[in-house]
């Protein structure tokens, strides 16, 4: 394969997380598992590289600046571009009521970021994208 060409049997995930420490870590992980990374910092940016993208999963923190993860999962899923894409939550604790309200507009799980381990994540993206048929 050449530069700038993707892998067709790499499965591509959008990390949208402002955390640096959080982001690179999945980035990082995942990364070595063999998937193709593409992150970004905010809604407006995750959005965008959303709909210009193709996909198989994102990774979507709830708390973002601009604009509230719930927002963007929410135009997420009316875009006709987007709205197949699954869409996992980053959560912390305690954000029972925002979970809810995110599994309401549409998103397919949920993972809260202090209590997994790197290779956790990976069996768990590896999980959302089995069910969501994306494997």
């Amino acid at each position: 394969m050449t530069e700038g060409q993707t892998n067709p049997e790499k499965k591509k995930i959008l990390i949208i997380e402002d955390d640096f420490f959080v982001r690179d870590l999945y980035d990082r992980e995942l990364s070595r598992e063999g998937f193709e990374i593409e992150t970004t910092v905010d809604g407006p940016g995750g959005l965008l590289k959303a709909v210009e993208g193709k996909y198989d999963l994102i990774l979507l923190d709830i708390m973002l600046p601009k604009m509230s993860g719930l927002d963007v999962l929410k135009t997420l899923k009316e875009k006709d571009e987007t709205k197949d894409i699954p869409v996992v939550l980053l959560t912390n604790l305690g954000q029972d009521s925002v979970i809810r309200e995110g599994f309401s507009l549409g998103a397919a799980g949920y993972l809260i970021k202090a209590a997994y381990t790197p290779t956790q994540i990976i069996e768990e993206v590896k999980k959302f994208l089995k069910e969501s048929g994306n494997s």
